[in-house]
């Protein structure tokens, strides 16, 4: 009884949460939405005995992508006011999107059909030398390696491709210059003044680091010293 309540208020709350997290105008409380969202269905994963991947939507997902996801909101500077202008703009072709994928779910639900095996599965018993991370573990490291593997490799392309996208050379930037740092040399970059001892450095002569030495210009070519006479 105590677990069909559970089970029930985890369930309204949830989809409560979902439903404001795509309703709500500002987008640092559809974050929140959705961090509650993760954690009442880490408790419907819990009430179901799969406390691993409970524990895995809290870590991973309340701990570090949901709170990405509002640091990046509450950091950048969007213009929210002018986001919402094009919302009246794309309405209509978003609802029909909206449209044609609640008419496939529909189809799919209408022929959905359980198997005749699925009571006595649900009815079988867990086996107690083996817990429900090391099946699970043995299931995806294991029979289905390869899949795990090309999911991977899906998810580095599309991390690759976002950095590449994202990424903008600027120039005004300071960078390091390895080359020109190990060109230098100690006697244009150090002066070494004999002080007495006990002597101390007077405030007026105080030194600061020598200046890098300027390359001198490349001589004026015979066009350019050419227009020079000209000039004269």
């Amino acid at each position: 009884m105590i677990t069909m309540i559970a089970f029930y208020v985890f369930a309204a709350i949830l989809i409560a949460s979902a439903t404001l997290v795509v309703s709500a105008r500002n987008p640092v409380h559809s974050v929140l939405f959705l961090i509650l969202a993760f954690f009442n269905a880490a408790g419907l994963f819990l009430l179901s005995g799969a406390e691993f991947l409970a524990m895995i939507l809290v870590i991973v997902y309340v701990g570090a992508v949901a709170v990405l996801f509002l640091f990046v909101v509450m950091m950048l500077d969007v213009n929210f006011v002018a986001m919402r202008e094009g919302v009246q703009r794309y309405a209509p072709i978003g609802a029909t999107i909206g449209l044609v994928l609640f008419v496939e779910l529909l189809m799919v639900m209408g022929a959905w059909r359980y198997a005749p095996s699925v009571s006595v599965l649900r009815a079988a018993p867990a086996p107690a030398n083996v817990s429900n991370t090391a099946a699970l573990g043995e299931l995806i490291y294991t029979h289905d390696i390869l899949l795990f593997q090309l999911a991977g490799m899906v998810l580095l392309v599309a991390m690759i491709g976002a950095i590449v996208l994202t990424l903008r050379d600027r120039t005004i930037s300071r960078r390091q210059v390895i080359a020109r740092q190990v060109a230098r040399r100690a006697e244009t970059t150090l002066e070494l003044v004999p002080m007495a001892l006990d002597a101390g450095v007077p405030v007026p002569s105080f030194r600061r680091p020598l200046p890098e030495p300027v390359a001198s210009p490349e001589p004026a070519s015979h066009h350019g010293a050419l227009h020079h006479g000209e000039e004269h």
